[in-house]
């Protein structure tokens, strides 16, 4: 069976979807009319006031399951236009099934995109999870007019336009208010620019048998909530400080004493039984007024950094940390320090400049620092970001955090996992601040590198979910610190 939290790339679900041909009976069409049948009755579900629709189709099995719900809506009642290219007639021996049945009762096919506009729904059956490259010009002008007509749009597996694996948009790609995907959910769903045309992601497994699932394997897994019980079970009652770990935040150059602080906090709100601090001098008061629960030093270089080391479980390296002399220091010592480190902001781009496997560390790049490390730039981190957190991962010997809408987790010789939560608002400085004390302290209570990367990015991003509740639009980093006490205990 396929698991629940588990997304596909297209390779697995065309292998899924001819297991499944194969074991009702080696007749494709029968699985097509089922996905028909269930786009049928989402549109039906969803949009029930819908009388004039207009079904946009492909030549390919995509715009087959466009025909069998456009047959459908028309035995339903519904006045129903199907609209292909002019080079986009049927071409394979499924669509070229479901047309005829769908002529058959008296369905007609336009050519011109006039009857668009009078459209209560449009359903998108252009190109399935084939596409992964930009559609051409005349394609191109078809999606703009259907982006640009008044009606939801209703996808069918995957917005035309987005690569299902990926999830880049290299060209022009459906607006879609829905989509239901077919079978499996698609991975590129999930993560970045596909977020924007995606709109409600819909899973139909047309109830397909157990073996078609057989040997195939997701290629991510989809972390929510409801993954946070298993991760963040209630402490032993007979427990102390000790146990939960020591967190050592290193950084907070002049003018950035501020992302260390939140930092340090946040490792305190996700459990961490110390938190320590080591800044420049200037930053010691207010960072004590802030928050008297943290041991704030004053460092001025490595010396003075080593006995904070010898007592910390784990650092939290590069909040304000700078690249200048000072922070170069505070950077090799601590890297050279043997703890298990977390490492973000200034100190990625000091590890881009001196390159070095970590394979006791997180790391926690947004695309920009991404790029850094790898030598690109961060287009390319964004058109695969399954791809560039697996190649920084395997780069560095290193858990990696690849930061964004639909965070990614990636780890050498591991899954990648995605991140289901967060939102706009976080798009803000020091919201990184927060989300590297908080894996520390999970790493400092004991979970694995992958796994605490794992929760505190989806700790982190829950807790900017309930925090922009009444508004995304102001939202500030301190803003989530009492979410985060309250959702690090599920």
């Amino acid at each position: 069976m396929s698991q629940p939290d588990g997304l596909f790339d297209t390779a697995a679900a065309r292998r899924i979807d001819a297991q499944a041909t194969a074991a009702l009976g080696g007749d494709g069409y029968l699985l097509m009319q089922r996905a028909g049948q269930a786009a049928w009755q989402c549109a039906l579900q969803y949009w029930p006031q819908a009388r004039r629709i207009v079904v946009v189709c492909g030549p390919g099995n995509n715009g087959g399951d466009g025909y069998v719900l456009a047959r459908l809506a028309r035995q339903s009642g519904r006045a129903v236009c199907v609209l292909h290219l002019p080079g986009h007639a049927p071409r394979t021996p499924l669509a070229q099934r479901a047309c005829t049945d769908y002529l058959a009762v008296g369905g007609q096919v336009e050519l011109a995109a006039d009857c668009l506009r009078d459209a209560d729904l449009l359903v998108d059956a252009l190109f399935g999870i084939g596409l992964d490259r930009a559609p051409d010009a005349e394609a191109a002008r078809l999606i703009a007019a259907v982006n640009a007509a008044a009606a939801p749009v209703l996808a069918l597996d995957v917005p035309s336009g987005v690569d299902a694996d990926s999830g880049a948009v290299p060209g022009a790609a459906i607006h879609a208010a829905r989509v239901l995907q077919f079978i499996v959910p698609h991975r590129g769903l999930h993560t970045g620019a596909a977020l924007e045309y995606a709109g409600q992601r819909l899973l139909d497994a047309l109830d397909v048998p157990a073996q078609a699932f057989d040997g195939v394997a997701p290629a991510a897994s989809r972390w929510s909530a409801a993954r946070l019980p298993a991760q963040l079970p209630p402490r032993r009652l007979n427990t102390h400080k000790g146990e939960s770990g020591h967190v050592l935040c290193v950084g907070g150059n002049h003018g950035s004493g501020g992302a260390l602080m939140l930092c340090a906090e946040a490792a305190l709100r996700s459990g961490a039984g110390l938190a320590s601090a080591a800044t420049r001098a200037a930053h010691v008061a207010p960072l004590l007024a802030r928050c008297p629960e943290a041991m704030v030093h004053a460092v001025e270089d490595a010396f003075d950094l080593a006995p904070l080391l010898a007592r910390a479980g784990v650092v939290a390296l590069g909040p304000g940390l700078g690249q200048d002399e000072w922070g170069r220091r505070l950077w090799l010592a601590a890297v050279d320090g043997g703890r298990p480190l977390v490492v973000d902001a200034d100190a990625l781009n000091l590890l881009a400049q001196q390159p070095r496997a970590l394979p006791t560390a997180v790391l926690t790049p947004h695309p920009g620092e991404a790029a850094r490390l790898l030598g690109v730039d961060a287009a390319a981190i964004q058109r695969d970001r399954f791809a560039a957190a697996q190649a920084l991962a395997e780069r560095f010997s290193a858990v990696v955090v690849l930061k964004g809408a639909g965070t990614v987790v990636a780890a050498p010789g591991q899954r990648p996992r995605v991140i289901a939560a967060g939102n706009p608002g976080m798009a803000v400085g020091g919201m990184g601040d927060l989300l590297t004390g908080v894996i520390a302290a999970l790493l400092a209570q004991g979970l694995s590198p992958l796994d605490a990367a794992s929760t505190g990015a989806l700790l982190h991003g829950l807790a900017g979910d309930a925090a922009a509740a009444d508004g995304q639009r102001g939202l500030l980093p301190r803003d989530l610190l009492p979410h985060l006490r309250a959702r690090a205990n599920p």
